[in-house]
């Protein structure tokens, strides 16, 4: 019975610290009589008025006011800011805005290479400053991280030390926490994503998924919708950068797509869809990567020979230099400049395809040079019969023009092996239920 007891209250005590809004609520509930059952608690101590009474008078004799002003100095108190850093920062202006009045620290920072490198001409850098009650610097903590592929981070931390203020820079290992968003399309993916605080690297992620299927240039509706779960990785409990994006799901004009990252023994990882194929095809739907800066703009028929090209080709407009890239692999047949083209590159694929990349500013590449898909191969200009950047992009079957997109949607994909099916549909299981509670999170947010 004991043991019983124990393992009730060792419950109750869990559910309490896993719900205790919940848990409270409940309480309250049965407190005031609610659930429809009403109680009350019966009382075994004698009553109170039948006690005797006894009258105590003592007199207290106060301390003195400086005593008490004495005492009171003896205690003092901490003041916390954090800020972040600006290109433009001098040591007083960021101190100015941490809220510290410490000519000496000041002068430490300025003085101090590791303090001046890591703190004055960068931005966006977080720094943490702990002050005294007369807003003199006690220690000031700020994080980075040297590269984007870095598994750790470095801690600048400077203290106030009998001596004088001393620095130190130590290195510690990044944390990987995970998140879960989603969002609603309303103008652009990168309005949606900015609505909802996910980094610009994740989003490129989910482009860059879901580029075989979805023209995110082209293809996005108002109203499309999508989830998120993805790796941020954590210096202190401070997100420093976003990691890999673990599972997505997008919804575009109706129709639901979903990917998960897996990754077999001794095999390189990539991203599948739930039924455990390869999003991987041979094909990209677009030869520009998804960007800020290209996102915004839609596609335009050549102003010059507009029937002509909205059954020959796709213009994308976008900034002269936006990187061009190859949408599959192959060999370049030619490479150089070609009457209206300008300046154009052409990669044979097997099957007798062709892609044809034009109006470049540069090109990257030389005629019979083997390419895989994502290589860059040249950049967006507004060579030969054009009258502003963009990029006039072809498919061609059988020297055939085709839709970019149908292309890309029909290559095939590779599905995961016989081996590792049991370790996927693990995965995929519990890729459904984050994305779930993702969605589920989205629902609410949006009400």
């Amino acid at each position: 019975m004991k043991n019983g007891l124990i393992l009730i209250a060792n419950s109750l005590q869990s559910l309490l610290e896993r719900h205790p809004k919940r848990i409270a609520a409940v309480v309250a509930t049965l407190l005031m009589g609610g659930g429809g059952g009403a109680f009350a608690v019966a009382s075994f101590a004698p009553d109170a008025s039948n006690l005797p009474v006894r009258e105590v008078l003592e007199a207290v004799q106060p301390l003195a006011l400086k005593t008490q002003a004495d005492a009171m100095d003896v205690h003092s108190f901490k003041l916390f800011r954090t800020d972040t850093t600006r290109a433009s920062d001098t040591a007083e202006t960021l101190f100015q805005r941490l809220g510290l009045v410490d000519p000496a620290a000041a002068a430490f920072l300025r003085g101090d290479t590791a303090a001046r490198q890591a703190l004055l001409g960068r931005s966006g850098r977080s720094v943490s400053a702990e002050a005294s009650e007369r807003q003199e610097l006690l220690s000031l903590t700020t994080r980075w991280i040297n590269s984007e592929s870095d598994g750790s981070f470095q801690r600048l931390v400077i203290e106030k030390t009998p001596q004088g203020f001393a620095s130190r820079t130590e290195t510690a290992p990044l944390v990987a926490s995970t998140r879960l968003v989603g969002g609603t399309i309303q103008s652009s993916l990168f309005a949606a994503t900015d609505d909802a605080r996910i980094p610009d690297a994740v989003a490129t992620q989910v482009a860059e998924i879901f580029s075989g299927n979805i023209d995110f240039h082209r293809a996005l509706r108002k109203g499309d919708r999508f989830s998120i779960v993805y790796e941020t990785l954590e210096a202190d409990g401070e997100p420093l950068r976003a990691g890999r994006v673990l599972s997505s799901e997008f919804v575009n004009a109706g129709k639901t797509y979903q990917a998960m990252w897996f990754q077999e023994p001794g095999q390189k990882g990539g991203y599948y869809n739930l039924d455990g194929q390869s999003l991987r095809r041979a094909y990209l739907a677009s030869p520009m990567e998804f960007s800020r800066v290209t996102s915004g703009f839609k596609m335009r028929f050549h102003p010059i020979l507009q029937t002509w090209k909205a059954h020959l080709g796709v213009d994308y407009a976008a900034p002269t230099g936006t990187a061009v890239r190859s949408v599959g692999d192959g060999v370049v047949e030619f490479a150089g400049r070609q009457n209206g083209f300008g300046n154009v590159v052409y990669i044979k694929h097997r099957n007798n395809n062709t892609t044809v990349y034009a109006h470049l500013s540069r090109i990257g590449v030389r005629q019979g040079q083997g390419v895989s898909q994502g290589d860059n191969i040249g950049a967006v200009g507004s060579t030969g019969w054009a009258t502003g950047p963009h990029l006039h992009f072809e498919f061609r079957v059988n020297g055939h023009h085709q839709d970019p997109m149908t292309i890309a949607q029909q290559s095939e994909t590779i599905p995961v092996s016989a081996a590792a099916k049991a370790a996927f549909a693990q995965a995929a299981g519990t890729a459904r239920l984050t994305l779930a509670a993702s969605e589920s999170m989205r629902q609410t947010s949006a009400q």
